[in-house]
């Protein structure tokens, strides 16, 4: 145990975990890496490309070694780092990328093998011979890739996601935030202060020294209870603001049970943040400096170092007599020998670079000296430091390495905002285009002392809240100085990007192979692109580029982020949107009558909706279906037509507007009366079909198909507010407001008379007509439009009463033989008349191929109209057709390619294609539609419907798409 007094641990409460299968003890307070340092743990994992032995290397969330799956079975987490998991009683952790054991991986042989595996090798190797890519090459990359791995099983925990708005939110719960938190929440702002950590405090809990002269972490407490008991100012523990887009919007993951062993309520919670102002104060990410052999597990970050023994009361040696070294460039690695002093720790020596390097406590010192070189298979056991061209090696377990700081700036770019170098803090600085309402604080902002951080934190504040800084307690303002020193060159790989595996010796590949600019570096060598994205690497492979080109850092450049700043699990992201919850699902009016009959159900976007009625003795699917069909063709047939889109048109310029939208003329549509509409996109093609009612002189109720609903009234939506805002005209859809049943079959009107209280005759009620009305007492509107080919109307009632409806229509026209029918004997209806709907309307369907050419209307101009008649689109042959099997019990299956019978079946001579099929109960046989080339010059030929892939072929007679009624009589009757 390598345990010490002091930190911020519970010492009190002792909690029991495991490590590969092993038992350890640790306390509360803990993060897992801490308690498996004070276990003396120190290999962890094994890095991606070369699983190179990999320890812990830093404190928090720019950890790139210490990878762990958490948990097990279904709630395995992979890649999570071990330095942000708060340690509970019963965690089980294991590491990963590795194979049999941590200690002995055998995938270790490519780090043997890694001058193959150089820089941009991915690009270069796996091309000869051709067929070994699918056979070998790909599976071997396919079974190495990733680090952990999923259960496999479904995620047991419940997510949740929720909305938050405020005047500030405050993005870092260190210094400078609770110096903003304490400003603006005194003067009465709405304040969001969140922080990724369990505690509030940041840097302030890793470090030494007083604030008023007492332990910092009393003024945090302080400021922490005062903000608790603001009214208007809410705290988020545990909370990562992972990204920053438009609109003063923010994403926040908050983990919310993933300190416990099963949660109690959800997971996490994905907040979506709306502030009218943001203070980014998120800190600042310490960088090492590249040198031979430095990933061995034993060597970390010098402020991780110093984080460990101040907060968690723990050293990163595996047993007391280990010896510690520091390698710095900075004030900031003496900074971390002092503590180590303070706390008993012997320090061997600080090895700076800097030959004015001054001496600040009781330690060995090394001016003008660098590590040039490491020992150690499974850990470190010495280094060799040269200074002034004479090398001796040191025995030592640990060793600190401290390469400045890098402020945290991640969010401040999300904006697509470029950083900027500053050459007085050698390191980038925020940018100066940030997203709106965005101020950046503390050593975010390139403020290093905590004074400075307080003072930043504090006026950024009172400036957004127009008040006065909050008072700031006594605090040190020690200048920080440093000659920066981006990597110590020497023959043997140094390591930048741990994760990735990336050295100094491929960033200098890249160089040569001309891969110069920032966003080729980074993809010829994967810097940045691993789980951490290169917060501790990034800025040290810019500094060696811009050495190896001859320019500054600041012409060099620097990638920008994106989120999320740290992973966010994909559950969280749904959240909890999984299983029947995926998607929201939307029920039909009847759809109790539909139940209580025994409907199976299909869903139709996010509908679900009957496909048939089956009836006591009926054993296949298709004789209900063809009862339903039969039933509406020969009586009446009822169908729930709900789910088609509805949209209210209503305005002085509602008719102008709807001439614009729709291909055909609807201006000169007459109240009282339908008229069936197509809508083509920008690009000409057909996407949507529907009705257009008058039901006033500026009322009009549009109907859309079920799919499109939603697209229709965005698009309608987007015309009316950015294409056309000086019509006056309003929308608003009504397809949850009306229950809308279809009445199909000769003896509709009789049956709709016994119930609606109007004269349904053909003189007073006429085909394509349209009324408000009354049924049963109720408001309501009557269509008499036919999807089927048969006499039909469509009744319309508020949706609370749609079931009562139904069954009233049941009820009433038992005598006459009513049948209720579902979706699959309404494709089927459909077909027989030569309906276009979704499988026709796919996208690719011009108004000429649908043989609705002529609907296009050249007196106007509409949305489409102009391209549908460019020269590609208009020489375009191919039409919608009926194809008949010449054996009528030849199934016909949608999707299938047509041929001409001689010719071979290959894409140079496929003349078309099926959109849908179906058994025909009314000409007892199967039937389809298509679209085929010439097809209207074809009519009577015989043509392949053929499946290749199957090798299934039905020869077809061409048709009009009309099989039933095609001069439509029936419907006019």
């Amino acid at each position: 145990m390598t345990r010490i007094s002091g930190g911020l641990i519970d010492r009190s409460r002792t909690l029991s975990f495991t490590f590969d299968g092993k038992r350890y003890e640790g306390h509360h307070g803990d993060t897992l890496a801490s308690a498996l340092m004070a276990n003396g743990v120190r290999l962890v994992g094994r890095s991606f490309k070369y699983h190179r032995p990999r320890g812990i290397f830093a404190a928090g969330s720019e950890e790139p070694n210490a990878l762990v799956t958490l948990r097990s079975g279904a709630r395995a987490e992979p890649n999570t780092r071990a330095t942000t998991i708060e340690l509970y009683d019963g965690l089980e952790a294991v590491s990963q990328n590795r194979w049999p054991s941590l200690a002995f991986d055998a995938l270790g042989v490519n780090d043997l093998a890694s001058p193959f595996f150089a820089a941009g090798f991915y690009y270069k190797t796996f091309m000869w011979p051709k067929a070994f890519w699918e056979k070998l090459y790909e599976p071997l990359i396919r079974r190495a890739a990733g680090l952990g791995a999923l259960g496999g099983e479904p995620d047991p925990d419940a997510y949740d996601k929720g909305f938050l708005h405020c005047d500030l939110l405050i993005i870092g719960g260190g210094a400078a935030g609770l110096a903003a938190a304490l400003t603006a929440g005194r003067a009465g702002a709405s304040v969001i202060l969140a922080d990724e950590d369990m505690r509030l405090g940041g840097r302030l809990l890793m470090e030494s020294h007083a604030l008023n002269d007492a332990p910092a972490v009393d003024w945090v407490q302080g400021v922490e209870a005062e903000l608790a008991a603001l009214p208007n100012v809410r705290i988020l523990r545990r909370t990562t603001i992972f990204g920053s887009f438009d609109h003063g919007i923010f994403g926040a993951l908050e983990r919310v049970g993933d300190h416990l062993l099963r949660p109690e309520t959800v997971r996490q919670t994905l907040w979506r943040i709306t502030a009218k102002r943001s203070i980014l104060a998120a800190g600042a990410t310490e960088r090492h400096i590249p040198f031979a052999s430095n990933d061995r597990p034993g060597i970390l970050l010098g402020g991780a170092l110093r984080a460990y023994v101040n907060r968690w009361g723990v050293t990163p040696q595996a047993k007391d007599s280990d010896r510690i070294a520091i390698f710095t460039d900075n004030d900031d690695g003496h900074r971390t020998a002092i503590d180590l002093v303070a706390k008993g720790i012997p320090v061997l020596a600080v090895i700076d670079a800097r030959e004015d390097a001054q001496r600040l406590g009781e330690y060995q010192l090394y001016k003008g000296a660098t590590v040039t070189g490491t020992q150690g298979r499974l850990g470190l056991s010495s280094i060799d430091i040269t200074q002034h061209g004479l090398t001796q090696t040191l025995e030592c377990a640990v060793l600190g390495v401290s390469g400045g700081w890098n402020p945290n700036l991640h969010l401040a770019s999300h904006h697509r905002g470029r950083p900027a170098w500053s050459q007085a803090h050698n390191a980038f600085l925020p940018p100066d285009d940030l997203p709106q309402g965005m101020a950046v604080a503390g050593a975010a902002a390139g403020h290093g002392s905590t004074y400075a951080a307080l003072r930043s934190g504090a006026q950024i504040a009172a400036q957004l809240s127009e008040c006065k800084p909050a008072e700031l307690p006594l605090a040190e303002y020690a200048p920080h100085r440093q000659t920066p020193l981006w990597h110590v060159p020497g023959k043997t790989r140094a390591w930048v990007d741990f994760q990735n595996d990336v050295t100094v010796k491929d960033i200098a590949l890249a160089h040569r192979e001309n891969m110069r600019p920032v966003e080729h570096l980074k993809r010829w060598t994967t810097l940045g692109m691993a789980t951490d994205q290169g917060k501790t690497a990034n800025v040290t492979a810019l500094a060696v580029m811009a050495e190896l080109t001859g320019k500054t850092i600041a012409q060099t450049g620097t990638t920008i982020f994106r989120p999320p700043y740290t992973p966010v699990a994909l559950g969280a992201l749904g959240g909890g949107d999984s299983g029947v919850h995926f998607r929201p699902t939307r029920l039909t009016p009847t759809h109790p009558f539909a139940v209580q009959r025994g409907a199976p159900f299909v869903e139709v976007g996010q509908w679900l909706r009957a496909q048939y009625f089956p009836l006591k003795g009926e054993t296949h699917w298709r004789e209900s279906v063809d009862r339903e069909v039969l039933a509406v063709r020969s009586a009446v047939g009822l169908c729930d037509v709900t789910t088609l889109g509805k949209i209210d048109v209503q305005g002085a310029d509602a008719g102008d507007f709807l001439n614009r939208i729709y291909c055909n003329a609807m201006a000169s549509l007459k109240v009282g009366k339908v008229r069936y509409g197509l809508m083509l996109r920008e690009d000409g093609f057909a996407y949507d079909d529907g009705t257009c009612a008058r039901l006033g002189e500026q009322h009009y109720v549009v109907t859309t198909t079920t799919a499109n609903a939603g697209l229709v009234y965005r698009q309608m939506e987007f015309a009316r507010q950015c294409l056309w805002p000086d019509l006056d005209v309003q929308l608003i859809s009504t397809t949850d407001a009306w229950a809308q049943i279809a009445v199909a079959g000769p003896k509709s009107r009789e049956l709709l008379s016994r119930v609606v209280e109007a004269d349904l005759s053909n003189e007073a009620f006429p085909f394509m007509a349209c009324a408000e009305t009354s049924v049963c007492g109720l408001r309501a509107r009557l269509f008499r439009i036919s999807f089927s080919g048969e006499l039909a109307y469509e009744i319309a009632v508020p949706t609370r009463y749609g079931n009562a409806l139904m069954a009233r229509l049941m009820e009433v026209g038992a005598d006459l033989g009513v049948t209720p029918y579902g979706t699959e004997a309404l494709g089927v209806l459909r077909i027989e008349k030569g309906h276009a709907t979704g499988a026709e309307l796919n996208g690719q369907a011009s108004a000429q191929m649908l043989g609705m050419g002529r609907m296009v209307s050249t007196k106007k101009d509409s949305i489409g109209a102009v391209m549908s008649r460019r020269e590609g689109l208009m020489a375009d042959t191919r039409r919608l057709v009926g194809l008949m099997p010449q054996d009528p019990q030849a199934r016909i299956l949608a999707g299938g390619h047509l041929f001409a019978p001689e010719a071979e079946r290959k894409t140079e001579t496929d003349l078309g294609w099926i959109t849908s099929a179906c058994w025909s109960p009314h000409l007892n046989s199967y039937i389809a539609l298509g679209f085929l080339t010439d097809g209207e010059a074809r009519l009577g030929e015989t043509v392949i419907v053929a499946n290749p892939l199957e090798g299934d072929e039905v020869p077809c007679k061409i048709v009009s798409p009309h099989f039933i009624d095609p001069e439509g009589g029936r419907l006019r009757d």
